[in-house]
């Protein structure tokens, strides 16, 4: 019922593409502030004494609430109940809220004072990080809600037609977040004075820029609501709490999700430790560190939308996801090698890493339409942004705990400072094995579409 009285709205190329337009803004300055910190560990170490176990805690942070108070997927039944306007609105401010509150942490909080916490980890902590943490797990519940919430308006206007292709686009525009986040935190802090705090500041006011063009997509929505008519759902594509169960049934529903929790975990992570692996093993200044990770997301702005357009074309989606998982398994195990340490081989990895990087989501989230009902997607990516967290929240810690343990060198002095060092082979052999499993469940995906015929390795454009 609903696609028919949205016909004459979704066949208009131009609405369409403008709200595309309006949405990727906003996650292009969501992703920005998620990565903010990721160059600047060297800094943090130098000007605050955060060791490694430190910055993985921070970083681990990112699934606190979203994992344990299970606001992801409260996040998308509200998306489910009360639509994309309400949830895109109540997104941006708790990312608002969640970024200030990171960013008194660490612009205000003397470094050094320290907190009781007989329950949690260590018996003291710095309180400084765990403010911060806290203010990164709030910045994260926003963060997840407006993805999910940005995935369904894509599915809604471009479902039937150029969708992989759309949602390509959408996160080619919040990569760009991400190169920017990875290039411009460093030279930032280091024209104010090493001011860690001032790229933090930067991201807010981009993210306040983010918000007006999500408002100016709400005036489109709502306009073109009244010109179809569209005021209410049917009783049968209202989301009910049990469709949660019947999405569990759902066995291609795990494959996926489960591919998807190992290949980010496999990824966002190696973003947050990058900038610092090519300074420890490939020798690279640390004024030109934030470069080569910023290759990463440069690649996936082109290829992540042309991978796209071939699946919306030509199909082959599970095919796409095992390739990329494939190629996930060579970078790391090129990054594990000690002995290959020019800064170029680095450029090169991080290349073939930003292929993968577009080939698997290219696919992943127009296939998950595929599988789930329309009335319950955004309940289904919420669930599998729930489980994603698990990774992003758990691998950071482990790779910061890693470190500290078994990749801890003795200190390098420049210009009278101890600096730290650290040995990245055992990081890189985590992600290596995480890679390897995300191929297992690729094969896993693909051969359940067989047997039940989701139209997987089908095109997209179906007119």
């Amino acid at each position: 019922m609903v696609d028919t009285l949205r016909q004459n709205i979704s066949e208009s190329k131009r609405a369409r593409w403008t709200v595309l337009l309006m949405v990727s803004l906003t996650m292009f300055c969501g992703y920005f502030l998620a990565d903010v910190l990721a160059p600047l560990k060297g800094l943090l170490e130098e000007l605050f004494q955060w060791d490694s176990t430190d910055f993985g805690l921070f970083n681990s942070g990112y699934g606190w609430f979203n994992i344990f108070l299970l606001m992801l997927i409260f996040g998308g039944m509200v998306l489910d109940k009360m639509g994309a306007r309400f949830t895109g609105v109540l997104s941006v401010g708790v990312m608002l809220a969640g970024i200030a509150v990171k960013y008194y942490a660490i612009g205000f909080i003397d470094p050094a004072r320290m907190v009781d916490l007989w329950f949690f980890g260590p018996k003291t902590m710095k309180l400084q990080v765990l403010t911060a943490s806290l203010g990164y797990a709030l910045f994260a519940v926003g963060y997840e809600a407006i993805g999910i919430t940005a995935n369904k308006i894509v599915v809604r206007w471009f479902k039937g037609k150029e969708l992989a292709f759309a949602l390509g686009m959408n996160l080619a525009f919040a990569r760009m977040g991400t190169f920017l986040a990875l290039a411009l935190p460093l030279p930032i802090a280091r024209a104010f004075g090493n001011s860690v705090s001032t790229p933090i500041l930067f991201g807010i006011v981009l993210l306040l820029l983010g918000f007006l063009t999500f408002l100016i997509y709400i005036g489109m929505d709502r306009r073109l609501d009244r010109e179809c008519a569209q005021e209410t759902l049917g009783d049968d594509e209202r989301f009910r709490f049990r469709d949660i169960f019947s999405i569990f049934r759902i066995r291609a529903f795990w494959y996926i999700a489960l591919l998807c929790l190992l290949f980010y975990a496999a990824v966002h992570p190696f973003v947050k430790f990058a900038v610092d692996l090519v300074v420890q093993k490939f020798h690279v200044a640390g004024e030109y560190s934030g470069l080569i990770p910023s290759l990463l997301p440069v690649g996936t702005l082109i290829l992540t939308p042309l991978f796209g357009n071939i699946y919306d074309r030509r199909g082959k989606g599970a095919s796409m996801m095992i390739w990329g998982a494939l190629m996930l398994v060579g970078v790391y195990f090129g990054f594990s090698l000690p002995w290959l340490d020019h800064w170029s081989f680095a450029v090169g990895l991080v290349i073939l890493l930003g292929i993968a990087f577009s080939l698997v989501p290219s696919a992943m989230w127009p296939s998950v339409a595929k599988i789930i009902p329309e009335s319950k997607l955004g309940t289904a990516y919420a669930l599998i942004f729930w489980m994603q967290n698990w990774g992003l929240a758990g691998i950071p810690l482990l790779i910061g705990w890693v470190l500290d343990r078994w990749g801890k060198l003795p200190p390098a002095l420049v210009d009278g400072k101890e600096i730290a060092r650290y040995d990245y082979t055992f990081p890189m052999l985590i992600f290596l094995c995480l890679g390897i499993l995300a191929v297992l469940f690729g094969l896993l995906l693909k051969s359940e579409d067989r047997r039940k015929s989701y139209g997987l390795q089908q095109p997209n454009i179906t007119h």
